[in-house]
């Protein structure tokens, strides 16, 4: 049923610019003085952000300090009023849709279908920008080798419909990773999951990011933009507060200015990386 409906909408690949090979640290999604307002309020106010092959770049900050605003700007779900957004050099709103999702894969905050597809399907979906093409033969492994990494395999032939949150959080992973584009971009992904599997999605980050491609995730969970991300952008109303790598920015005073609450930063006593913990009692 899926193969149908793609076909039908990708007939041809004939003439399509596919994505070439990115050196180590390559740019592959920036903004520049990036603004983005919405309801008449400026939500994004002048962010600059890169994304670069081989990292995982997460995305931190209270409710409501822009960060799905912009990572929706980054794949171009989203228009900037002011500013710049670029793909592989290309300003967003040149890239077709097609080649764009040659480029770059979104997961969204939620996940909901209107029909009750089967799981393999929902992930076989991810594979549509890629129909006519030569890689078309690599479907059925792209979306195999998603389904293992996921842990979603099991329940496979499952409608989607009938999963729980964290379940169906997984199966929308798969479709992104089975997407294979070379920039990810993941918005709260670990949400909804438990404790397994939240380590599991940002093993499967750094895993993307050793293979060559640009990671970048939005996560609540400092502890895991500490013992994952290569860099972080910390956001505060809409403004960038702080970037780098989390041993430099994950700083106590930085932290708990930013999210009005008292934090201690402490290094990890095995891998250094910084434990955050709020000041309590």
């Amino acid at each position: 049923m899926i193969a149908r409906i793609t076909g039908r909408l990708f007939a041809s690949g004939r003439g399509l610019a596919l994505p070439e090979s990115s050196a180590p640290g390559e740019v592959l999604a920036q903004t520049s003085e990036l603004v983005v307002r919405l309801g008449g309020r400026e939500v994004l106010a002048g962010v600059s952000v890169a994304a670069r092959a081989g990292e995982v770049l997460a995305l931190v900050g209270p409710n409501g300090a822009g960060k799905s605003t912009l990572l929706a700007a980054l794949a171009a779900d989203l228009a900037a009023d002011e500013g710049d957004v670029r793909v592989c050099g290309r300003a967003v709103a040149r890239w077709p849709a097609r080649e764009l999702a040659l480029r770059r894969a979104v997961l969204p905050q939620a996940a909901s279908l209107s029909f009750p597809f089967a799981v393999e399907d929902v992930v076989r979906m991810g594979r549509a920008p890629w129909a006519g093409t030569a890689f078309e033969d690599d479907d059925d492994r792209a979306v195999r080798e998603a389904m293992d990494a996921t842990e979603v395999t099991e329940f496979a032939a499952r409608p989607f419909s009938a999963l729980s949150g964290g379940e169906r959080a997984r199966v929308a992973l798969a479709r992104v990773l089975a997407q294979r584009a070379p920039l990810l971009l993941l918005d709260e992904p670990t949400a909804a999951l438990d404790l397994r599997h939240q380590e599991l999605v940002l093993r499967i980050c750094r895993e993307r990011a050793a293979a060559g491609d640009a990671v970048v995730v939005v996560l609540h969970d400092l502890g895991l933009a500490a013992a994952y991300a290569d860099r972080v952008a910390v956001l505060r109303g809409g403004a960038l507060a702080a970037e780098g790598a989390p041993g430099e920015v994950f700083t106590g005073e930085l932290l708990s200015e930013v999210y009005r609450q008292p934090v201690e930063v402490f290094p990890h006593p095995r891998t250094g990386a910084p434990l955050v913990t709020p000041v309590r009692g």
